[in-house]
């Protein structure tokens, strides 16, 4: 399938160079490139999902109240979320 995608001058011609480098095209260069980035999450933001979970689960283990806390305000929720 066809399609047009505007890339930044700078970084078109980055990719010209390194296609050429690796005696490839630049077609097969932005395939392999995006092939690479669907096969997995980036490792970053998996890191940073576990570790928010495990801040979360450690919060709610040290409370021992089960009783609703009632409508926040705005200033509230954010206090809150600084907490993670």
């Amino acid at each position: 399938m066809k399609t047009t995608i505007d890339f930044p001058d700078e970084i078109l011609h980055r990719a010209k160079v390194v296609a050429a480098q690796r005696k490839t095209t630049l077609r097969e260069l932005v395939i392999s490139g995006l092939a690479h980035s669907l096969e997995a999450p980036p490792r970053q933001e998996e890191f940073q999902r576990h570790e928010h979970a495990a801040r979360l689960i450690a919060a709610l283990s040290k409370g021992r109240n089960t009783q609703p806390i009632g409508p926040l305000n705005r200033d509230e929720l954010h206090d809150r979320q600084q907490l993670f």
